[in-house]
């Protein structure tokens, strides 16, 4: 188990952009704050209700993520918000009822590192 999984979190110590911040994590910033989160991209959802706004379910080894894309900022984006396998989206942290979204500034497609995995050096050792 990581490091930063078993460790009592010291206030305002929440890794900040570009360091992603594991998403079990995301309890600790306050609303508001600017953070970076990195993941698979699980679900793209754009319901006709929404007035142009998509919905991106990010996971990362420790948990889920709620991502909102504004209009503006998929137009901006809109090639790694429909294409990107794995993302890392900055954006201010937004927290209500019990619900925590990441409501992107920045999504970056980071999608060919995972095309490193298949590279023989990459296989572990052993």
């Amino acid at each position: 188990m990581a490091d930063w999984m078993t460790q009592t979190p010291v206030p305002n110590t929440w890794p900040r952009p570009p360091a992603a911040l594991p998403h079990i994590r995301l309890d600790e910033p306050p609303v508001g704050a600017r953070v970076c989160v990195a993941g698979l991209v699980l679900v793209r959802q754009r319901p006709g209700t929404a007035k142009g706004v998509i919905f991106l379910t990010l996971e990362d080894e420790t948990a889920v993520c709620n991502v909102v894309v504004w209009a503006q900022v998929y137009e901006k984006f809109r090639r790694a918000v429909i294409s990107g396998r794995l993302l890392r989206v900055t954006g201010r942290l937004q927290r209500e009822a019990g619900v925590v979204h990441v409501v992107a500034e920045v999504i970056e497609d980071l999608s060919p590192l995972l095309d490193r995995l298949l590279q023989p050096e990459a296989a572990p050792e052993g």
